[in-house]
């Protein structure tokens, strides 16, 4: 059986409770992955031996989640096999998009009341990164604050942003809050593809296929996103180039 590994244990640890329960994201259909995804999930590739679905089941079990709703589509028998033969301390919970895949938006309403926390985190599977001084997920759930927020992405800073090619997602006021790069701008921070929601925000959907882009818009809109800096290292691995040079650079210290 494979054992899922759990990154290295950082010490001191910010204080603050990790949720335990996490969304996995992995019924996209891979399409920036191919030819790697042609047989199998994007979830299922490797990245320094390592697939990226173990990677952040890895990354969840050191930060203290203890169950992974993952939802599915896109050879989702092949996922389902893999994580039964896993080795985790992760309770795993199969939210099932079969039927139809329902983009990041729709995948949480649908798996919503399997979600028994709030808030919760929700994490995708094509990025991959190295804790810095403190636990990244632990450093999120010392920033929340119910009162304030809705939503709290994690970010890195542009510069930092390893294999990224775009121009930076969000810019940050000095209290946190996060806005939206402007139009032909150049905006400083790049979402990781980890946050921490709050179910009160996954409610009335468009549509039943949408982007969680709605409910972003939305909690900027009333100023309850928020953002905190990783204090890692973050790489993209959206496609098959950047496995190698993402390989280089972990190999490289």
């Amino acid at each position: 059986m494979r054992q899922v590994k759990k990154p290295l244990a950082l010490r001191p640890q910010p204080a603050g409770k990790v949720p335990e329960t996490a969304m996995v994201m992995a019924a996209g259909l891979g399409k920036r992955m191919r030819p790697l995804t042609a047989t199998r999930p994007k979830p299922l590739v490797e990245v320094a031996g390592t697939t990226l679905l173990d990677h952040v089941l890895g990354h969840l079990a050191e930060g203290g989640v203890k169950r992974a709703v993952v939802n599915v589509h896109y050879l989702a028998d092949a996922l389902e096999a893999h994580l039964a033969k896993a080795v985790s301390e992760l309770e795993i919970i199969i939210s099932d998009e079969r039927s139809g895949l329902l983009e990041t938006g729709g995948g949480l309403v649908k798996a919503k009341n399997l979600i028994p926390d709030d808030p919760f985190l929700c994490v995708n599977t094509d990025n991959y990164w190295v804790d810095g001084p403190v636990n990244a997920l632990r450093l999120m759930a010392s920033h929340w604050d119910d009162t304030k927020m809705d939503a709290l992405l994690l970010l890195i800073p542009l510069a930092r942003a390893q294999n990224h090619v775009g121009r930076g997602d969000f810019l940050m006021d000095p209290l946190g809050r996060i806005s939206r790069r402007l139009a032909g701008r150049i905006a400083p921070y790049v979402w990781t593809g980890i946050q921490m929601l709050s179910k009160r925000l996954i409610v009335d959907p468009p549509a039943d296929k949408f982007s969680t882009n709605v409910f972003w818009d939305r909690a900027i809109a009333t100023g309850r996103a928020y953002g905190v800096v990783h204090q890692g290292l973050w790489f993209d691995v959206g496609t098959p180039s950047a496995i190698p040079k993402t390989e280089m650079m972990l190999a490289d210290g």
